[in-house]
């Protein structure tokens, strides 16, 4: 039975997100994929799509809109794979009760302002350049470990070699739980 993921994208959705087909490429053959743009999932329609003005509209309203356009569409327990501030949402939407296997958020930096964590398994990737990412203090307040990539941004999801690796662990950690499976049988 194919694992069920669902893939939240960053602020730019589908229109700079051409980096999102790898992931999808990758990961379709193991995964039943639902995805959301998250600009649409927020109902964010500017007239001009700076990044600024973007994320103005999301940090005012447009995450709790996200949030709880999940919570009406998300009944299904699934794994999620997470970008920028579409792992802020997906986090929120876990505290809010959107069932979880685990969520896997790269580069979801406002996760710094939270101070509880989703009870599901969860994996947190930033970039070392990243000027807002969590610190070290943070981690250990919440519990969580933070996988930090050097010589990387905020964008390091967009990078080839960050997409291998994340397909890369997605695939093992279902791989892993398939194996277990079959020995207990």
């Amino acid at each position: 039975m194919t694992e069920r993921l669902v893939v939240l994208s960053d602020i730019w959705g589908v229109k700079k997100g051409l980096w999102i087909t790898s992931y999808l490429g990758y990961l379709q053959q193991y995964y039943n994929i639902v995805f959301y743009d998250i600009q649409q999932l927020a109902n964010i329609d500017l007239a001009i799509k700076s990044e600024e003005n973007l994320h103005q509209a999301f940090v005012e309203e447009g995450i709790d809109t996200a949030v709880a356009h999940l919570l009406k569409k998300e009944k299904e327990p699934s794994h999620y794979l997470a970008f920028s501030t579409g792992g802020t949402i997906a986090w929120k939407a876990a505290l809010k009760g959107v069932p979880m296997k685990s969520l896997y958020a790269v580069s979801a930096t406002r996760v710094r302002l939270e101070d509880v964590k989703p009870s599901c398994p969860t994996s947190l990737v930033f970039g070392g350049e990243d000027a807002y990412r969590p610190d070290a203090d943070w981690a250990e307040k919440i519990g969580l470990d933070l996988e930090i990539l050097s010589h990387f941004g905020h964008e390091c999801y967009a990078d080839e070699k960050i997409i291998g690796k994340v397909c890369r662990d997605l695939l093992a950690a279902i791989t892993t739980k398939e194996t277990i499976a079959k020995k207990a049988v």
